[in-house]
């Protein structure tokens, strides 16, 4: 596997299994105004493009349902509650990101998970590792657009030339197409190869031991 100087990763299904936590606050969130729940399987196809996205493609209707925002907001508070009831990090991911750091490569998160819980979960898992992680803010285009990548480099002093980007689905893929950096896609995620090779990907780890240098 090629190394990089600086290595940029999506958070949810690729450092960090959220899936059940982000489960039980969108179902807690629809008992409330009696929407009916939704599966697991479901939620981990409804995640990838932030939080707001997530909770339009779990309400009937959307956005367009009178219920949305309130839906939106109970689930953020919820999920700022109980974000780490159950999340973990993927098995091999803290000696990966040791290793990555022994070796003086320059790390940072990039999600579309809002800001404060991006910032709660890096700091509580991977404070030693992590230099810099952006959520989702109002002031700056989410994933696809490469803007918040572009502001990790920038905070990281780090060449793009010299970085790659590390995610799980089709939105990490063309993340990186948009930021003209190189992605490898990770198969413990919430995608699966074949999904991911149908959205462009070509490059893919089963472990991340295979990131290790």
């Amino acid at each position: 596997m090629k190394t990089y100087e600086t290595y940029i990763f999506d958070l949810d299904g690729t450092l960090l299994n959220t899936l059940n936590d982000l489960a039980t606050s969108t179902n807690y969130a629809l008992r409330q105004f009696g929407i009916v729940e939704r599966n697991t399987e479901e939620i981990r196809q409804f995640v990838g493009n932030g939080v707001r996205k997530l909770i339009e493609r779990a309400v009937p209707e959307g956005e367009r349902n009178p219920c949305f925002e309130k839906v939106y907001r109970l689930f953020k508070a919820h999920y700022q509650e109980h974000s780490l009831d159950t999340t973990l990090p993927y098995e091999g991911i803290i000696p990966m990101l040791k290793n990555l750091k022994a070796h003086d490569k320059k790390i940072a998160v990039v999600s579309n998970k809002f800001y404060d819980a991006t910032q709660k979960l890096c700091r509580h898992f991977f404070n030693q590792y992590i230099e810099v992680a952006i959520g989702e803010r109002e002031d700056i285009r989410k994933k696809p657009a490469p803007d918040t990548v572009f502001e990790a480099l920038k905070q990281l002093h780090a060449d793009k030339n010299s970085a790659v980007y590390v995610g799980d689905s089709d939105v990490d893929i063309l993340t990186a197409r948009n930021c003209g950096i190189p992605c490898i896609s990770v198969l413990w995620g919430f995608r699966d190869q074949d999904f991911l090779k149908a959205n462009g990907g070509t490059t893919f780890v089963k472990t991340p031991q295979e990131l290790v240098i």
